[in-house]
């Protein structure tokens, strides 16, 4: 780790799971689930992407 780490912007985590809900509006809720909405989206494509490619090494070796 470098000593101009800690000089770095941290990012803003934009949702947490887990974290209390009470306080947010209904448009941030709907902000939260549209970026969850994505964030899923993306994850499934990545594991159908892995999934093919362990598919395509295991009929490699058949």
């Amino acid at each position: 780790m470098s000593l101009f780490d800690d000089d770095r912007p941290q990012k803003k985590v934009a949702h947490e799971v887990g974290s209390d809900l009470a306080l947010l509006s209904v448009d941030e809720l709907t902000q939260r689930i549209a970026l969850l909405t994505e964030e899923i989206t993306r994850l499934e494509a990545e594991r159908t992407r892995k999934s093919a490619s362990r598919s395509a090494a295991e009929n490699l070796f058949r």
